[in-house]
């Protein structure tokens, strides 16, 4: 089976596989080659895959896991791939830290550029332009 994670701006993993588990919002569960072809809406965790008996694991955002025929694919926001798990966490409290900060930058400007508008909105109320 071919296992296939996107996220919105590239192919992280393209792997076949023999076995893929992951957790949906009703649980955790097994995909096999044979299953039936499958949809469900996955909640942030980890997704482990085997591959030539070597079991790997990705972190990954809410997102969306369909199975159909041999394919696998995993579309989320976001996700970490090929990492032990031990790593596996550091890396995702890095890319949220990453997240946070970017947030918090983004939040930032729009205050900026609300609170410029206010200005000119509150001088052209008093006859003043500037």
């Amino acid at each position: 089976m071919r296992l296939v994670i996107v996220i919105p701006h590239e192919i992280l993993l393209e792997r076949e596989v023999s076995r893929v588990r992951a957790s949906a919002e009703n649980g955790s569960f097994t995909l096999l080659e044979n299953h039936a072809d499958f949809v469900t809406l996955l909640k942030p965790g980890i997704l482990t895959y085997e591959s030539s008996g070597n079991e790997s694991m990705a972190a990954v955002d809410r997102g969306v896991l369909t199975k159909v025929g041999s394919e696998v694919r995993v579309s989320t926001l976001d996700a970490v791939v090929d990492r032990p798990l031990g790593t596996l966490r550091e890396a995702v409290e890095e890319r949220f830290e990453e997240e946070d900060d970017a947030e918090k930058r983004s939040r930032q400007a729009v205050a900026k550029i609300e609170a410029g508008f206010l200005r000119r909105l509150v001088d052209l109320g008093s006859g003043r332009e500037g």
